[in-house]
């Protein structure tokens, strides 16, 4: 089983705001928060998601390639996810919609140190 997934940033501050202005939605609460990392849990328990500083001292960056994907319990929470995290800064890498028709509705984003996500609903 997999503890948690960690995404770099470099400005904990700013990576709070942003991340605290859509988690939420996915019933995320943020369980922890130091200097250096804040952690959210999901409900229902499992994985969790830490965001982080690099502890290096080295600048936070992206992979290509890499992406976390996040579950929405809807197409509507989807849309409003997207919508939130575009309004916090994110920059967009997908629009909403249906990418397996009537299987699989996803929306990409980046976040403000270039982190790829997706939110996704599959019915």
């Amino acid at each position: 089983m997999i503890s948690h997934t960690t995404l770099g940033a470099n400005n904990l501050s700013k990576a709070d705001a942003f991340y605290s202005s859509w988690l939420p939605e996915l019933n995320a609460r943020k369980i922890y928060q130091s200097e250096q990392v804040i952690f959210w849990e999901f409900s229902g328990g499992g994985a969790k998601l830490a965001i982080s500083k690099p502890y290096n001292g080295e600048p936070a960056n992206y992979g290509n390639g890499t992406m976390l994907a996040l579950q929405a319990d809807s197409v509507e929470t989807v849309n409003k996810v997207y919508q939130l995290a575009i309004n916090a800064g994110a920059s967009c890498e997908g629009q909403p919609g249906e990418r397996d028709p009537g299987a699989f509705f996803g929306a990409y984003f980046r976040d403000l140190d270039g982190n790829k996500l997706a939110v996704f609903f599959r019915a």
